[in-house]
């Protein structure tokens, strides 16, 4: 029954990292976003989809610590 928890979480976890839009390209990935540094204010839906990706990263933390330890 776990398993099947972890791999549902897992799965929404990815979705909702897939959903997250950043600025995009190779210098993007390194860090370089081309406007220094900005102060990024997340509104609305991008919001909402920041703070479950957040819930859902704790989840999956806890219940992988918890499937080790049973």
């Amino acid at each position: 029954m776990l398993a099947l928890i972890h791999v549902v979480i897992s799965a929404l976890l990815a979705l909702c990292i897939l959903l997250q839009s950043r600025a995009s390209g190779l210098s993007a990935t390194f860090g370089g976003s081309g406007g220094g540094s900005v102060a990024i204010q997340r509104r609305g839906a991008e919001l909402l989809i920041y703070k479950v990706t957040v819930w859902l990263a704790v989840a999956f933390f806890a219940l992988s610590l918890i499937r080790w330890y049973i």
